[in-house]
């Protein structure tokens, strides 16, 4: 079995408010991307927010990529551009860096002192779109590419040219986004630079329903056509299947040649959520507890859940085989994010073999293990 991590670096002077353990980072505006078209939504500039490292971390970087999920139809693109998942105008003026961007040993010990970015989630495609037409009637932009690369464009001139480690990371449609663009990261840098990719929450299985329809596989040729996603996929995926399947992370993978560790549930509870059980098609709310908490389901719907992360471990027996990947799978039905403490590294974080996820990526990144693989077992002992 295998698995991936995707991280991204990056650096350039911020202010930055602390108040115990949070780590407040104000936003930087990358107003001349507009010159080259990369533009969230709406038109508007795209953002992102740095804390520039220090002392041995100087050289290396982290670059985390938001999620937000994806739009498929004009509409639903629309709808986001009065949000902060389609417009800068109304991103916060700061966030709070915990987990995998913090700035202490006790929340991140081995990533703490490098140059930590977050890069703002504005086009709905995963940083993959890139359309040069403008919709005529509702004026929205399709260039979630050209955002990825004029940030990095930017950092690069800030610092990151000389790094001597990188990461790239992101979670949920930026876990996605991590391994979508894992090699096209990579391509930045020189070939003596470590560069590895951490993907948390990304790997959405083409499953079908509850009743046998491809919702999640329809979404995903949506969000492909919709956004020309196509011409920022890995070709050699392309040229092999329908593009819109190289959405997956089960088909993509094997394409991928940049070290990749992958976080993730496989009982995920977005896609318990809207791959298999979509609110659609549960008009009377019968599985509407049961999404929240797992000890509410009946034992009809822990084996339909069952079978379902069944699904998602054989999506895995189709990986190529390789030794720089890892993974971390666990079986609670949780959506989790490595950005916040609990998750990443607490006395209460998930843990595996008694290791924690900061723990484990830290071990594959650095090498200081041989074994990659971590799996938790169907149930989880509790709710999560």
């Amino acid at each position: 079995m295998k698995t991936f991590v995707l991280v991204l670096v990056a650096a350039m002077c911020t202010s930055v408010f602390g108040v115990g353990d949070n780590l407040y980072v104000n936003m930087t505006l990358l107003k001349n991307a507009t010159a080259q078209g990369a533009v969230c939504l709406d038109g508007s500039p795209p953002a992102y927010y740095l804390h520039s490292g220090f002392d041995s971390g100087l050289s290396n970087w982290i670059i985390f990529l938001q999620g937000g999920g994806w739009c498929e139809s004009i509409s639903d693109c629309e709808g986001r551009k009065t949000t902060d998942k389609g417009s800068s105008k109304y991103m916060n003026n700061q966030t709070n860096f915990l987990g995998i961007l913090h700035n202490t040993t006790k929340q991140n010990p081995d990533f703490y002192n490098w140059n930590r970015v977050w890069i703002n989630y504005c086009d709905g495609s995963s940083f993959t779109g890139d359309i040069d037409e403008v919709d005529p009637e509702k004026k929205l932009y399709f260039r979630g590419a050209r955002i990825f690369k004029a940030i990095l464009d930017d950092l690069w001139s800030q610092g990151m040219q000389n790094a001597k480690n990188a990461i790239l990371s992101g979670t949920s449609a930026g876990g996605l986004a991590t391994i979508l663009n894992c090699d096209k990261f990579k391509s930045f840098f020189s070939g003596d630079v470590k560069v590895k990719c951490v993907a948390n929450a990304g790997f959405f299985i083409n499953a079908n329903t509850v009743s046998g329809t491809p919702n999640i596989h329809k979404k995903f040729q949506q969000v492909v056509d919709l956004h020309g996603s196509i011409k920022n996929l890995p070709p050699s995926c392309t040229s092999a299947m329908e593009p819109s399947l190289c959405f997956f992370p089960q088909n993509v993978i094997s394409f991928i040649e940049t070290p990749l560790f992958i976080i993730n549930s496989a009982y995920d509870a977005w896609q318990i959520n809207n791959t298999l059980v979509p609110s659609n098609l549960d008009p009377q709310h019968i599985w509407e507890h049961c999404k929240v908490r797992i000890s509410d389901c009946t034992l009809s719907q822990r084996t339909t859940i069952k079978a379902f992360g069944t699904e998602f471990l054989k999506a895995f027996d189709g990986l190529t085989p390789c030794i720089t990947r890892g993974y971390f799978i666990t079986s609670c039905l949780t959506h989790a994010q490595i950005v916040t403490p609990e998750y990443w590294l607490s006395t209460s974080s998930l843990r595996i073999l008694n290791k924690t996820i900061a723990e484990v990526v830290g071990d594959w990144y650095f090498d200081r293990t041989g074994f990659h693989q971590y799996m938790d077992s169907y149930p989880c002992a509790k709710d999560c």
